[in-house]
């Protein structure tokens, strides 16, 4: 199974023209990522899977996937069928 985590682009990095990397905020911790392939600008919010960001997304797909991941974290018995 993959999993992309969302987080919102900081800032830009296109001074090595071989490959164009932004800072991303993912919830206070920041990385660099590999944006090459999507078209993207400071504060928007994107999808990262293994270092690279695979597509932009809006702020209420990211809180809401935020969220989801929240509850995986939480107590089993959260998810359990019949749970809301």
């Amino acid at each position: 199974m993959c999993l992309a985590i969302p987080g919102k682009i900081i800032s830009i990095d296109d001074s090595f023209p071989e490959i164009k990397t932004a800072r991303i905020d993912f919830g206070g911790i920041v990385r660099q990522v590999c944006i090459q392939w999507i078209d993207a600008s400071p504060g928007d919010y994107v999808l990262v899977h293994a270092g690279m960001a695979i597509s932009v997304i809006d702020e209420q797909e990211a809180a809401e996937t935020l969220r989801l991941l929240e509850m995986l974290a939480g107590e089993p018995d959260e998810l359990s069928p019949g749970k809301e």
